[in-house]
């Protein structure tokens, strides 16, 4: 399923290290028909019963763009820290060597608000699992989370399944 999404991002052997395959959707992004292929059916699959969108930075920015713009909802931006001006709450979560943070406005997200977490790509689902974190230390209620592609042996989406989201991708990369 999807492989005509497949077949549009490419795969580079050896980035950023030795033994990684990066998955680039730079080159679905810029075929015109495949990313609205993308937009499509990923609004298909998780509807319109949310409240906002949570799109997490950067790539997550391209995506939830288009679908706050396709379901008429509007976006949140999870940043990483000291990017947002004025009062932000926010999430630290562990890298593989250290910890990074996630912030949003902390008038964002109002009590109760369903929010949709969107970003190009699910792996080690750090960072997801802390823009879900970080939606409910807002008071918001994380319904689903989507993502183009999944990394399933990394064990991302499991994770957030675990946490309670339900979670929509379009193409997975067993092995990655």
């Amino acid at each position: 399923m999807n492989d005509d999404l497949r077949a549009l991002i490419r795969s580079v052997p050896d980035y950023p290290h030795a033994g990684i395959i990066f998955r680039d959707i730079t080159t679905l992004l810029l075929d015109g028909p495949g990313f609205a292929k993308t937009i499509d059916r990923l609004a298909a699959a998780v509807g319109t019963d949310f409240d906002l969108i949570a799109g997490i930075e950067a790539r997550g920015f391209i995506f939830g763009a288009a679908l706050a713009a396709r379901a008429a909802r509007g976006l949140v931006l999870i940043r990483k820290k000291n990017k947002l001006p004025g009062a932000v709450i926010g999430v630290n979560y562990a890298l593989e060597y250290g910890e990074d943070r996630v912030e949003i406005h902390a008038d964002a997200v109002a009590a109760g608000a369903r929010v949709l977490v969107v970003d190009d790509l699910i792996a080690t689902g750090g960072t997801a699992l802390a823009a879900v974190e970080l939606v409910r230390a807002a008071r918001g209620v994380v319904t689903h989370a989507a993502f183009v592609i999944d990394l399933p042996d990394l064990g991302g989406a499991a994770k957030l399944a675990a946490a309670g989201v339900v979670v929509t991708t379009l193409v997975g990369y067993a092995g990655s």
